[in-house]
């Protein structure tokens, strides 16, 4: 039985769909999404084991991409726009390349169709110090976090996904544990599917180690007919670094 995924939608007109990243929620892409509601109906989603949506006992790109395909299948969605931001983006990839005739574009946001080398650990361990630690407020956790991270952007963004349990003590809202034993299944590229001939941007970050000239030759491999365009002066938080950029890019792109 598929599980069940939190989305919100604002707007109305053609369906665009918001895919964040790891460890994330629908909100990251809020900005976006506000930015598109005028001239579409935009679906902002919490992917499996992430903010509102029930947890997979396997964690895996095709499993994500699957689930997202039965919650389109839910909302009578045939004809849609993905947009997906790093995991959210591997997500997109796969449901284009399996869902072709259902979508009629793909953004992609710095990330491409390879595996990637491990580069989580200080995260998975300052989640866990968070998760064992018991702690009593925002501060304490950010604090704790700080011993692991040295990037308060990427501190910041985590303690988007705490909550306060019954207890009163602070918890992950994502499966932190189901994200930790799936992480080498999120690293993987997609799955090879049908070839996706619609129209595709990648818009990678000029300081992002994730879109080199290497995983280029991967982007046009899998997908003949996509355009890669880069933003200046921004890493992989690409769409928070410079929202007006990137959104600029993506309802430029999406209008045709």
């Amino acid at each position: 039985m598929p599980i069940e995924l939190h989305d919100s939608v604002v707007g109305e007109g053609p369906d665009v769909v918001l895919l964040h990243g790891l460890f994330g929620m629908g909100s990251n892409l809020g900005a976006l999404a506000r930015s598109l509601q005028g001239e579409y109906r935009v679906h902002s989603v919490d992917l499996p084991d992430h903010g509102r949506s029930q947890w997979l006992d396997e964690a895996s790109i095709p499993a994500y991409a699957d689930a997202v395909a039965a919650w389109m299948d839910s909302r009578h969605l045939d004809d849609v726009a993905l947009v997906g931001h790093s995991l959210g983006g591997k997500v997109a990839m796969q449901l284009a390349l399996t869902l072709t005739a259902r979508v009629r574009q793909l953004v992609v946001a710095d990330i491409a169709p390879v595996r990637y080398p491990s580069s989580h650990e200080a995260v998975f361990a300052a989640l866990a110090a968070v998760a064992v630690a018991g702690c009593r407020s925002r501060n304490e956790a950010a604090t704790l976090m700080a011993e692991f991270l040295g990037e308060q952007m990427v501190i910041q963004f985590l303690l988007m996904s705490l909550r306060r349990g019954a207890d009163g003590q602070y918890e992950w809202r994502f499966n932190r544990e189901g994200l930790f034993a799936g992480y080498e299944a999120l690293r993987e590229p997609p799955e090879r599917g049908n070839s996706f001939e619609g129209p595709a941007l990648f818009i990678a970050g000029e300081l992002s180690p994730y879109v080199t000239p290497e995983e280029e030759s991967a982007i046009e491999a899998y997908f003949g007919f996509a355009s890669i365009q880069r933003m200046s002066g921004v890493g992989h938080w690409l769409h928070a670094e410079k929202p007006d950029e990137f959104n600029a890019l993506v309802g430029s792109f999406l209008a045709g």
